[in-house]
């Protein structure tokens, strides 16, 4: 048999024994789950097979919207992103979003170290771009310690894209009850690691973006 075909039918194998496991274990939990949608958070993340949001944050299925491209990245020409944080913050009502990115992230570090890739390259752009406004800063860390800095940068910039949206702008313009919030998730620890860049409305932003910026760099490496 082609170990493609048996890789494949093994997946479907193992999902069969986790349903009768849950069943088993939890009587009634996928009927639950037929009931209704009603998430209070939406995770923004990254695509990395390593940093499932629903078993990091110990949160059921149902429990958290996800949304995960490259490197976390939204911008305001991203109608698949900007779709999904209308659909949770408008449908759903979620009272949080989350936008996670993590330590070790191999498109943050293709984008710092200039690498070629191929049609990604044009979605990488983005991080380069973060890179580029940051420079300064980025070359003031120690070499090893670059990544992690623009991990954490690029976290703090894709929160400022998500609360200038007009999804997020509509929503506190009529009072909505949502909050906006950066992490990082490390891999090497399984912690997460907040940026301090919550946001609950429309005023007080670029002083949230500064001081976030300037604990970046002076963070201890």
């Amino acid at each position: 048999m082609d170990p493609m075909t048996t890789s494949i039918k093994n997946l479907f194998a193992h999902n069969r024994a986790w349903a009768a496991q849950m069943e088993a274990e939890r009587p009634g939990f996928f009927t639950g789950l037929v009931q209704q949608q009603t998430p209070k958070y939406m995770w923004i993340g990254c695509s990395d097979s390593r940093v499932p949001a629903n078993l990091l944050t110990g949160l059921e299925p149902g429990e958290v919207f996800v949304h995960r491209n490259v490197a976390n990245v939204v911008v305001h020409s991203d109608l698949n992103a900007l779709s999904t944080i209308q659909f949770a913050v408008e449908r759903l009502k979620v009272e949080h979003v989350m936008v996670v990115g993590h330590f070790g992230c191999s498109g943050v570090r293709a984008a710092l170290e200039g690498a070629r890739i191929g049609l990604a390259d044009n979605w990488l752009r983005h991080i380069q771009d973060v890179r580029d406004r940051h420079q300064s800063l980025i070359n003031g860390i120690a070499e090893e310690f670059r990544c992690d800095a623009l991990v954490q940068l690029n976290v703090i910039e894709q929160v400022v894209n998500v609360a200038q949206s007009t999804v997020l702008q509509d929503a506190w313009s009529r009072g909505q009850n949502v909050s906006l919030h950066g992490w990082v998730y490390g891999i090497h620890d399984g912690l997460l690691q907040d940026m301090r860049v919550t946001v609950t409305g429309n005023n007080g932003l670029e002083p949230m973006y500064r001081a976030a910026i300037d604990s970046v760099a002076k963070a201890p490496r």
